[in-house]
């Protein structure tokens, strides 16, 4: 029988749901049966926790006096630039923003220590930063330089907002040049050395939902150690890329654009993260409840490691080049068992996500609902599905008149 989310809201509040993560459902129906299964289970919670280069926060500082105009100045905080080409004292600090005096062209791995994304946990953990403001001066606004302290009590909103976040699916990194790179993901040895990959396989989110049936703009969702809201899709969305007979992607595909008030999330979940010779950014934890509102959502859910392909992808050549050459597909299931096998070459994997922490957050948001703190939204308006025919543009280069 279909449930709808506003019947599966009553029982929350009557503490009568019945909860499980996206780990747990898998053996529940295979011992129930999905029938019996999809009877039974309200929600199915997920979760993820990995770099998620595209996230940001923007901020209202407040007034000094006399009063300066931040936008169209310069801002620094704790020497990171912030952008402010916006009003007077809104400001947007990006995950990956590092200080002007980090050279930006190192061949050799360059010890990128801190920049946005450590910003943004050190201001979400309640540690003071310090700002640093330069402006051309006006009427209204006449002062030109302030330098003070700032931290997530005394400024006004502080809002989390990312672009792209919960990537669904993604490539697996490996090297078959002759020297080593540094990568946004991660470092890859020379000849196939290492195999790196990021995403939470079974948990992560939008795998479990993979052809957008519940997932849209407006579903509430674990951000940050707080309560986010799907805001958007998110960019570089992709649904029509091929797909299993389960409708599984076998690459990116869909991402969220995420929004979620800074000050109710915990630095556990928001921690600034350095990639070796590469830069910075912003590792998010995420969880997203699935409504089982049939017996077609449920088996969505059912989705386990070794039905996930992920491709492998080299970042020597093809990559940079942006050449759509794939070595190989595998498994979830293989990259977690730490190997894979490519061309006949045993090759070690790791993993940039924490699977660890995906389930401390499935687990989280369960107990959440459970206990009636957190009710599941309608969406809004659904995310486009994959016979929308949107497809991922490249940038192509034209002759300028």
């Amino acid at each position: 029988m279909a449930k709808t989310i506003a019947e599966i809201n009553d029982k929350i509040k009557k503490g009568q749901a019945v909860v499980v993560t996206a780990e747990e459902v898998i053996d529940i129906a295979k011992k129930k049966g999905v029938a019996a299964a999809a009877k039974e289970i309200d929600v199915v919670t997920t979760g993820t926790f990995g770099p998620m280069c595209s996230s940001s926060i923007y901020m209202n500082v407040g007034h000094s006096a006399p009063r300066i105009k931040l936008g169209g100045g310069k801002v620094y905080l704790n020497d990171v630039p912030a952008y402010t080409g916006i009003a007077a004292v809104d400001i947007i600090l990006g995950a990956t923003a590092m200080p002007d005096d980090d050279p930006k062209n190192r061949i050799y791995p360059g010890d990128f220590k801190y920049g946005g994304g450590h910003v943004i946990e050190e201001l979400v953990a309640g540690k003071d930063i310090r700002l640093v403001a330069t402006a051309y001066g006006t009427d209204c606004y006449p002062r030109k330089k302030i330098e003070t302290l700032i931290n997530i009590d005394t400024i006004n909103e502080a809002v989390l907002f990312n672009m792209r976040n919960a990537y669904q699916n993604y490539n697996v990194a490996v090297n078959v040049g002759s020297r080593i790179l540094y990568t946004y993901m991660g470092v890859l040895k020379p000849r196939m050395g290492n195999a790196n990959y990021s995403s939470a396989g079974q948990l992560s989110p939008m795998l479990n939902d993979p052809l957008y049936k519940t997932i849209g703009i407006g579903t509430r969702i674990f951000l940050g150690g707080g309560t986010g809201y799907v805001a958007w899709q998110g960019t570089q969305f992709n649904p029509s890329v091929p797909r299993t007979e389960k409708g599984v992607p076998k690459c990116g595909a869909g991402t969220l654009a995420v929004i979620g008030d800074l000050k109710q999330m915990k630095p556990r979940w928001l921690v600034g993260t350095s990639f070796l010779g590469y830069g910075v950014t912003l590792t998010v934890g995420i969880g997203i409840p699935i409504p089982v509102l049939n017996e077609e959502i449920l088996r969505y859910t059912l989705v386990t490691d070794a039905d996930i392909l992920a491709p492998v992808v080299d970042y020597a050549e093809a990559y940079p080049q942006r050449k759509p050459d794939i070595l190989a597909e595998v498994t979830y299931a293989e990259l977690k068992s730490g190997k894979i096998t490519i061309e006949g070459k045993e090759i070690p994997t790791a993993s940039l996500s924490s699977y660890p922490r995906a389930v401390e957050i499935a687990n989280i948001l369960k107990q959440w609902i459970m206990k009636g703190d957190f009710l599941l939204t309608e969406p809004v308006a659904a995310l486009p599905r994959p016979e929308s025919g949107i497809k991922l543009k490249g940038l192509e280069e034209r002759p300028l008149p």
